[in-house]
């Protein structure tokens, strides 16, 4: 039996995929690893090959044509055999200590049948400029090592989220929630940190550093000028959230799952306006103001409820020019606190 699939989507990456796939080959016959190959140029296809000759009954290769991260993400589910999913990027690792937890925690409730729905870990940012880290945890937030429901969970605070890199989801509860990510598109991770919670009953939190995430690489999506950059791929991933349920679905959930994706959602929201209109032009503001039309003609509630959050009204009643300006001082704070480039 596979305990975890693991799918590392790759695009050019063999400077780095090798400590990557090293990092999860750790878990032996209990995992499987799908290396998805998106249309590379460079050695990437050949070192997947090879891997897979080496361990053919670990190593998947899937080689297609380019369709971007959320491509890849699609073609590792599809193929899923392990009873959880989990996205590795290709210049990311796991780290061997909390691996090994995670597959241990994971083999024990697969014997008892206490399998829960979604686990929870924690994620390090690993900075390449100056060899320092940055822990996500949510010990705090979460019951540790024991089993809980989303009424259990406490609320969270304005910076902390669920980033993919903290979940682990069972493979049926993916599949059951229809997730497919757009193709062609940055930041699809939003989509899987938040589109399929409402599927997921039962969690448990292991307190364990698992996810490594490292920061560094000029041409990072999550490279801050990057980020600006691409602001009409953050538009169009915030449109697919926010078209995903509406107000009256969130606010069915049950009360730490309602609260959590009404924050999520906000947050989301907030880091699209930082990055759209933390560089002003007359284009941006367009494109901006017809994303908010777009969810008003659709969920009022929704819209409502997205406007005057706290977390985003101090940025609708200034003026522009201060507005641009608070937008700009959170992005300079953001890329001080984690490193962002």
């Amino acid at each position: 039996m596979k305990y975890i699939t693991f799918t590392v989507p790759c695009y050019n990456s063999q400077e780095y995929m090798r400590k990557c796939i090293d990092s999860l080959l750790i878990g032996g016959e209990d995992v499987e690893i799908v290396i998805v190959n998106d249309g590379s140029k460079d050695g990437t296809l050949s070192i997947a090959r090879e891997y897979e000759a080496k361990f053919p009954s670990i190593v998947r290769v899937v080689d297609k044509e380019n369709g971007g991260h959320g491509s890849g993400v699609n073609a590792g589910l599809a193929l899923a055999e392990g009873l959880y999913f989990k996205v590795v990027d290709s210049d990311d690792w796991a780290d061997e200590e909390a691996y090994k937890k995670l597959l241990s925690a994971i083999k024990q409730h697969a014997e008892e049948g206490t399998s829960p729905d979604l686990y929870i870990v924690n994620y390090v940012y690993e900075h390449s400029a100056d060899n320092t880290r940055h822990f996500s945890r949510y010990d705090k937030k979460f019951p540790a090592e024991t089993f809980c429901s989303w009424n259990d969970v406490k609320r969270f605070r304005l910076s902390l989220m669920l980033l993919m890199h903290a979940l682990v989801y069972k493979t049926s509860v993916l599949k059951e929630s229809g997730l497919h990510l757009p193709e062609h598109t940055f930041y699809v991770d939003d989509i899987v940190s938040y589109d399929p919670l409402p599927y997921t009953k039962k969690l448990y939190y292991l307190n364990a550093d698992f996810y490594r995430y490292f920061i560094g690489r000029a041409d990072q999506s999550v490279n801050l000028p990057n980020m600006v950059k691409r602001y009409e791929q953050m538009l169009r991933v915030m449109q697919e959230m926010t078209d995903r349920w509406t107000y009256g679905e969130i606010a069915s959930q049950p009360k730490g799952l309602r609260k959590y994706m009404f924050h999520a959602l906000s947050n989301y929201m907030l880091t699209t306006m930082l990055f759209v209109l933390g560089v002003y032009s007359k284009e941006r503001k367009a494109a901006m103001k017809a994303l908010w039309k777009h969810i008003k003609s659709r969920d009022r509630k929704l819209y409502h409820k997205l406007r005057y959050r706290t977390n985003v009204v101090f940025t609708m009643f200034f003026p522009g020019r201060l507005k641009r300006s608070i937008l700009i001082f959170s992005y300079r704070h953001l890329c001080k606190k984690i490193k962002l480039g």
